[in-house]
């Protein structure tokens, strides 16, 4: 029996001594790199903090004091050693354990926390909280892998500074990496600092000569002290934060367990905000992690625990959108790319090697990038900025009121929108194509396969007097799916007997209801099926074929509120067109991660639940046009 199944709660730590305990890391380690293996998820970040982990857990009370990791790919050891060793090979799984941190999974969770540069935000209103109840609790906020470069975090500790009383220690996992090495100027400092020999090897030379001199007893750590602080100023970042006002401790070897726990002991017993900042290493512990240049394993597919080799895995739409942007590079060199810490996810590796001048990596800082990406556009520019969906909803007001106030050609490409599985709630890309509708000027495009994504990214970086859209899911893209004809701006792909049913399907969903019109068919039933391409704004050629046919459906992997088949229907009513209308898309709820198919079942975004649903209800269109008026409550009843 392994130390880790006899872990039921952080306070079994505190009965373990240093050899159990340096035991215990490695079990871990072990089971992190094989859980991986196969589940996927994100190795890297918590290889680097196994120690860290620990030593929070036996020095604070979890979950009297509250801890908070920033973000929460870091909280896999923090899971196994609260409770959840026994369920972690289902680890992403439907039903099984959450790739971050869930309040419905433990006690020892308070915050998802997912989307970068959160926790010390959270964490500054859980202390002040408990300082108002007069409650004796701690909170421990871990911020790190990339994600002091987003502005909120310098926000949040613009305000911890003059919270005084508030009993919060922040961890500073200083790993040098997000995805990739950060950038920034904190950064550089802090890289500056964790390479200095100076810094070390000169405090060393003070200790040994001090300690030589007999009798100087506690006069020499007294002096010893004074030299270690203005060695720091002269050569640590930490002045940036006590300029603050703010209590600094460290650098610190976030790998040898004892001093984090004396340095943590340290920070807990001041009363006020303290930083303890912690150097550790992205994938330590696990060689082919170790030395893999790109991310350190940051969120590695399936790949063999032995020698660390990746399995072979299909080109993803990602690897289609770096190609395109690589060619539009070559023939435009007006174009620059755009990344928010995640060069190699998005695509953009490709451009930076041929192009590194110009790409811009702005670390984990979306709303900067919006922004910035205007500013470049009224310099002369185009920019593009690759970003996976979910995180484009943290740049919602730079959108709004700095790219497209101004009329900026700035083209946004969305990877991994709509529903994207295992990453959980916060990462499915469900809410771009509801909350850019209210843009005005904004073009939104969703292609439904390869041909069509390099189709509608070169159109989209042609607009330079708005900004632009292009917007895919994640995993392999389908098929190319060729037009039967157009009809303005929208490609037909099926037009089959009677104008019966108009399905619109849109980008990803286009399979989907190419699948739905084979099933209708072998019912007897007239279809035509359209990709509007671009999807915002609705294209005038939908008004007419809707008021063509007896049953408009709309399919779109978005939120069912306010996205592409709402504002359709918003458009037809405006048009005097009242064709019964059925919307299918995602319901607006925080789905539970499962793979990308479960969960379309399970919302019934299938050709064969779509299909069934359409049956019922030309049956009821059957019925009601045989009124003697030939009027249909449907006609004046739009529901979802």
């Amino acid at each position: 029996m392994g130390i880790l199944q006899s872990i039921a709660s952080p306070d079994d730590l505190r009965r373990l001594d240093d050899a159990q305990l340096d035991a215990l890391a490695t079990e871990i380690r072990d089971v992190l790199i094989r859980t991986v293996a196969t589940n996927t998820g994100h190795l890297g970040p918590n290889l680097g903090v196994v120690e860290l982990t620990l030593a929070i857990h036996r020095v604070f009370d979890s979950p009297s004091d509250r801890i908070v990791f920033d973000t929460g790919h870091q909280s896999y050891v923090h899971k196994l050693v609260t409770g959840r060793a026994a369920s972690f090979d289902t680890l992403r799984r439907e039903g099984g354990v959450s790739g971050y941190p869930s309040q419905a999974e433990s006690d020892h969770d308070i915050v998802e926390n997912s989307h970068a540069s959160t926790a010390l935000s959270y964490a500054d209103g859980l202390a002040k909280a408990y300082t108002v109840r007069g409650e004796d609790r701690h909170v421990v906020a871990v911020i790190g892998d990339g994600a002091l470069t987003g502005g909120m975090a310098w926000e949040a500790l613009n305000n911890i500074a003059i919270a005084r009383r508030s009993r919060l220690v922040i961890v500073v996992n200083d790993n040098g990496r997000s995805y990739t090495p950060t950038i920034g100027g904190l950064a550089n400092a802090l890289t500056a600092l964790r390479t200095n020999p100076r810094y070390e090897n000169v405090l060393d030379l003070v200790k040994r000569r001090l300690n030589a001199v007999p009798g100087v007893g506690p006069a020499a750590y007294d002096a010893l002290h004074a030299m270690k602080k203005g060695l720091k100023d002269a050569l640590a970042p930490q002045g940036l934060f006590e300029d603050l006002g703010l209590k600094y401790v460290g650098p610190v070897d976030g790998h040898d367990r004892d001093a984090m726990e004396h340095v943590l002991a340290q920070a807990k017993r001041f009363d006020g905000p303290v930083i303890v900042h912690a150097i550790t290493r992205k994938g330590y512990g696990y060689d082919p992690a170790e030395r893999h240049e790109a991310d350190q394993f940051h969120a590695p597919g399936p790949f063999d625990v032995q020698t660390g080799a990746e399995k072979p895995k299909g080109r993803i739409w990602t690897d289609h959108f770096a190609d395109t942007i690589v060619e539009i590079g070559h023939r435009r060199p007006d174009v620059v790319a755009i990344t928010a810490a995640m060069m190699h996810p998005v695509g953009l590796d490709k451009f930076q090697a041929r192009f590194p001048d110009r790409t811009f990596d702005v670390g984990i800082a979306e709303q900067h990038a919006a922004t910035s990406a205007a500013g470049l556009a009224l310099g002369g520019l185009h920019p593009v900025f690759a970003v996976y969906g979910t995180f484009l909803n943290r740049a919602f007001d730079q959108v709004l009121m700095d790219v497209a106030l101004h009329r900026c050609g700035v083209t946004f490409v969305l990877d991994r929108s709509g529903v994207t599985g295992d990453d959980g709630a916060s990462h499915n890309g469900m809410w771009d194509m509801s909350i850019l509708q209210v843009v005005p000027g904004l073009r939104l495009a969703a292609p439904r396969d390869a041909t069509r994504l390099d189709e509608l990214v070169n159109e989209a970086v042609a607009v330079d007097d708005a900004p632009t859209v292009v917007r895919f899911p994640k995993g392999p893209p389908p098929a190319d799916i060729d037009a039967v004809g157009r009809a303005g701006g929208c490609d037909v792909l099926v037009r089959n007997g009677t104008k019966d049913v108009l399905v619109v399907a849109v980008g990803s969903m286009a399979t989907v209801g190419v699948g739905v019109a084979e099933r209708l068919v072998a019912q007897g039933i007239g279809v035509t099926v359209v990709d509007p391409r671009w999807v915002k704004p609705v294209d005038p050629a939908l008004v007419e074929l809707a008021r063509e046919h007896r049953l408009v459906v709309s399919i779109e992997d978005n939120g069912e509120t306010g996205g592409c088949g709402a504002v359709l229907l918003q458009t037809l009513n405006a048009a005097g067109v009242h064709t019964p209308f059925r919307l299918h898309g995602i319901p607006q709820e925080f789905l539970g991660h499962a793979k990308r198919d479960a969960i379309l079942e399970r919302i019934g975004l299938t050709p064969q639940a779509i299909a069934l649903a359409i049956v019922e209800e030309m049956g009821i269109v059957e019925d009601m046009t045989s009124f003697s008026d030939g009027r249909s409550p449907l006609d004046v009843e739009h529901t979802t």
